[in-house]
């Protein structure tokens, strides 16, 4: 009898430890997946933006064929917004270029969360996540072998959440210039 008592007693310890440890980690999935939603449309958002020699708003744009056909190139730095006054959140001035993504971050520029484009007002219930962006040059070598070095550019989206949930997405954009 006490030999059963003590095999009973284990296998319920055993069992109740399993639920305590799922019950623990059960949000885990639902941050994993809010971090990739995230980090998927900020990708989306970036990729459809042109990948022009020129701002899209300057008159040389359309026919450009190399950075110095423009007023205003966007060659300049893949660490911010070419011009500096633009902003993700404006909705006179907004980000209309790959190149403006670089080195952005969510929170940041004037959002105190992650923010729509076009609004910085923070989101409700996504106050523990935070979002980054990379850019840099990858022509030249690779899959990009036959594309001048300044032609195709690596985009990297990190999103990290509750739960040391970390997501990183990457992807690729080739200029399609002089055409925007």
């Amino acid at each position: 009898m006490v030999v059963f008592i003590v095999i009973v007693t284990t296998a319920i310890a055993g069992v109740i430890g399993a639920l305590a440890f799922m019950s623990g980690h059960s949000a885990d999935p639902l941050a994993r997946k809010q971090a990739i939603a995230i980090a998927e449309s900020l990708m989306q958002e970036i990729q459809q933006m042109p990948f022009s020699f020129c701002d899209p708003d300057d008159v040389n744009a359309p026919t450009a064929s190399g950075y110095g056909d423009c007023t205003n190139p966007q060659n300049a730095s893949l660490n911010g917004p070419t011009p500096a006054t633009e902003s993700r959140y404006s909705a006179n001035n907004p980000f209309d270029n790959v190149a403006d993504y670089g080195g952005f971050t969510m929170p940041g520029g004037g959002c105190a969360g992650i923010c729509r484009i076009g609004d910085a007002t923070a989101l409700a219930g996504l106050n523990a996540y935070s979002a980054s962006v990379a850019i840099s040059q990858v022509g030249g070598a690779g899959a990009f072998a036959a594309i001048p070095a300044n032609g195709a550019l690596q985009i990297v989206v990190t999103v990290n959440g509750p739960a040391n949930t970390t997501i990183r997405l990457t992807g690729f954009k080739v200029r399609y210039a002089p055409r925007i």
